[in-house]
């Protein structure tokens, strides 16, 4: 029995591992986490009895106790309670599904502990990545990505025979994006975009927060950053192509020329699974591909129209703080979109101000990343009367 632990358990990724543990008899819900949804968490905590519960916002956690008493679960609550579970030595596989950069120190608590995760939060190697990635390597966590494009690619590698001469065998990591739901406009067409109809994924269903970053691009800048920690790859050698049918999830070209793909149906339910299963791989019902049904396509992302898309890459290639400014500014303006403070294009301006506005600190501490993060936010928050 596989102990595995869900972090943000009522959102899109938590969700889903949940249908994976329900569909496997051999996975244990032994820990969950919320911010503040305690209506679901509850519901999940009475089908999936776990043995741990935990509620971010003290004031929910302590709601949550009452409506719970008469099961066996136990609550906890604050960030503590988050680092608690995802390190608790019953755990076997700990499953990052918080959104934002909240998800760094519970991930940084389950490297320590050296657990296998199962990464869906990719602000943690954004904002942190040198930090995780170098600590995971001297504790010996693992870390398997969740996001379907950094599986495809780990998938991809595992083709690979010699372990020794990663950096003369790889050509490069491609990339595959959807291109969101408003592929092909111009900026123009842009300028008057709701939040509802930036929501409308074309192929996936997501959070509001990862489906408004789909649209802008920002999505695939993060995973950029993401990748280059991931596998260790300069920028030089990873590339973005749009692909509208999100069929390929990503590829890797290899020195001789060879591209190995890995395809599937867009269902986040098989990298979920094959994070906590690795290296094997369990049967699954789901979708099934149909290679007859549409041609795939690729094209070259629109950099002028989509900015955040290169200023994401601009903002891991100067390193230091700057990521972790790139994706606290980026957070707070998304979320004024959402609450129609702002138009769908001053996303880019804002986090672009923010880049130019921050000096930015090589080879940060943890507390100093968080400090960017926090000026980020108030640096966006700070321009919103400039706009318009």
């Amino acid at each position: 029995m596989k102990n595995i632990v869900i972090l943000g358990a009522t959102g899109s990724i938590g969700t889903q591992s949940l249908e994976v543990i329900e569909a496997n008899r051999g996975f244990r819900a032994f820990a969950l986490s919320a911010h503040s949804n305690i209506a679901v968490l509850e519901t999940q905590i009475r089908k999936f009895r776990p043995q741990f519960a935990c509620v971010t916002n003290e004031e929910k956690a302590a709601e949550l106790k009452i409506k719970t008493a008469d099961i066996g679960t136990k609550i906890l609550a604050g960030t503590a309670g988050l680092e608690e579970i995802a390190a608790h030595p019953e755990a076997d596989t700990v499953i990052t599904g918080i959104v934002g950069i909240a998800g760094l120190a519970p991930t940084l608590a389950a490297v320590e502990a050296k657990k296998r995760i199962g990464l869906a939060n990719k602000e943690t190697l954004v904002t942190a990545g040198d930090m995780v990635m170098e600590r995971a390597g001297q504790t010996g966590a693992e870390i398997i990505p969740v996001d379907s494009e950094h599986s495809a690619v780990f998938q991809c590698l595992a083709a690979r025979v010699n372990r020794d001469n990663f950096d003369s065998e790889v050509k490069r990591i491609l990339l595959t994006a959807s291109g969101g739901p408003f592929f092909g406009k111009t900026k123009d067409e842009l300028t008057q975009i709701t939040a509802k109809e930036a929501l409308r994924h074309p192929n996936w269903s997501m959070g509001a927060k990862i489906t408004v970053d789909s649209a802008t691009l920002m999505n695939k800048g993060l995973e950029v950053i993401e990748a280059k920690h991931l596998f260790g790859v300069p920028f030089e050698k990873i590339d973005v192509f749009v692909h509208r049918q999100s069929i390929v999830h990503s590829m890797v070209e290899f020195a001789d020329n060879a591209v190995i793909a890995q395809l599937g149906a867009p269902d986040m339910k098989l990298p979920i699974q094959y994070a906590i299963t690795y290296p094997e791989r369990l049967s699954m019902h789901g979708n099934e591909p149909d290679l007859t049904k549409t041609p795939l396509t690729f094209d070259k992302p629109d950099f002028e129209t989509f900015r955040c898309l290169p200023l994401a890459i601009s903002a891991g290639k100067t390193g230091g703080t700057m990521p972790a400014v790139l994706n606290g500014a980026n957070e707070a303006a998304v979320a004024l979109f959402l609450n129609g403070k702002i138009r769908f294009l001053d996303i880019a301006d804002l986090v672009e101000g923010a880049m130019c506005a921050h000096k930015t600190m090589k080879r940060p501490s943890l507390s100093q990343i968080f400090e960017a993060d926090k000026w980020a936010r108030e640096y966006v928050c700070a321009k919103l009367h400039t706009l318009h």
